[in-house]
């Protein structure tokens, strides 16, 4: 017995082919939505490829990009279907491709889906991908004068005040680094010479951070030097003063940005998957209740339409059928030509 079997007369049919058109060209603006969010993703990426370890991260951008592209040709294509099966001369030139396309837009939606489970599982990767980044970043800050590296600074100052954050994971990042250039330090100045002497990189590290780390909301002049020190600063006490530079990590920050817009796809690209699964259901519908009037010659005569034309048991032993057929097939074959090398 065939699934959700429906029974069809003219116009049902036809109302039936007018909702799954107008579903059809529905699911092509989805598929301009979700092409629109991958190039807006990809574009977001590429703002701060600096800081990426990889480029592996603009491989969800990219598969967006490819299935909303896709979306919109198979919609497309559907909805013309879908019109042109209202006149039975034009729906017969594409009657034999329609089996074909419909299992095409079962896999696709299978794809579909995947794609919006990588959007919620890629933020692992995410992660690592900008630790790794930022703390690059992070060492190249004070190489302004180094091609390919003299606008890391701009980036990470930009960053930093943008997204309310400091260092990788917070702000005592910036003490393990030297982010101050030679340029502009005084190799004669004995407290140069014993920050570079205290550890063994010669590096001039000290307890401060940019000035992009500090907190407009500061009711106090922003100390960013000596920010340990007690002492070298009147009415001061590092472990209280909550407002002079951004807590928060830009690890933590980034991802949350890139995280919550990765969620928000993911979901977006669920609902189009919906979409799609109604509208190949409503395309199986038009099919079928085509391919069955009982009186081909006659458009107003009664039909059936069905979503299979066996139940999902039935249906799934066939397929395995088919494939043990196959299988046996291809061995049979291969002791054939065996046989007859050996002859």
């Amino acid at each position: 017995m065939a699934l959700m079997l429906v029974k069809f007369d003219l116009k049902k049919r036809v109302k039936l082919a007018q909702t799954v058109w107008f579903m059809y060209w529905f699911a092509v603006m989805a598929g301009v939505l979700v092409l629109s969010m991958g190039l807006f993703f990809k574009i977001e990426l590429r703002k701060r490829s600096e800081l990426m370890d990889n480029n592996e991260s603009h491989f969800l951008p990219n598969l967006l990009i490819i299935m909303g592209l896709i979306t919109c040709c198979i919609n497309a294509f559907g909805g013309k279907v879908c019109y042109d099966s209202l006149d039975p001369s034009k729906f017969g030139k594409w009657k034999p491709l329609l089996k074909n396309f419909l299992m095409f837009c079962v896999c696709f939606n299978a794809l579909l889906l995947m794609t919006a489970l990588l959007c919620f599982l890629m933020r692992i990767p995410l992660q690592f991908t900008l630790a790794e980044g930022l703390r690059n970043g992070m060492r190249f800050y004070k190489d302004t004068d180094t091609p390919g590296r003299c606008y890391m600074k701009r980036t990470l100052d930009l960053m930093q005040m943008e997204f309310r954050c400091c260092g990788n994971d917070n702000y005592r990042d910036w003490f393990e680094i030297q982010w101050v250039s030679n340029r502009y330090l005084d190799f004669s100045a004995k407290e140069v010479k014993d920050r570079i002497g205290s550890n063994v990189d010669g590096q001039y590290l000290m307890d401060g951070v940019p000035f992009s780390c500090c907190n407009p909301s500061s009711p106090r002049p922003c100390i960013q030097y000596q920010m340990t020190n007690n002492s070298a600063h009147y009415s001061y006490d590092h472990y209280t003063e909550d407002l002079n530079v951004w807590k928060r990590g830009c690890r933590d920050a980034l991802l949350s940005y890139y995280g919550g817009m990765m969620n928000t796809i993911g979901a977006l690209v669920v609902l189009v998957t919906m979409l799609e699964v109604a509208v190949t259901i409503g395309m199986q519908y038009v099919n079928s209740s085509l391919s069955t009037l009982a009186n081909p010659e006659d458009p107003e005569s009664e039909s059936e339409g069905w979503i299979l034309e066996k139940t999902v048991k039935e249906t799934f032993t066939d397929i395995m059928a088919k494939m043990k057929a196959m299988g046996k097939g291809s061995k049979v074959e291969e002791g054939g030509e065996a046989v007859a090398t050996v002859s």
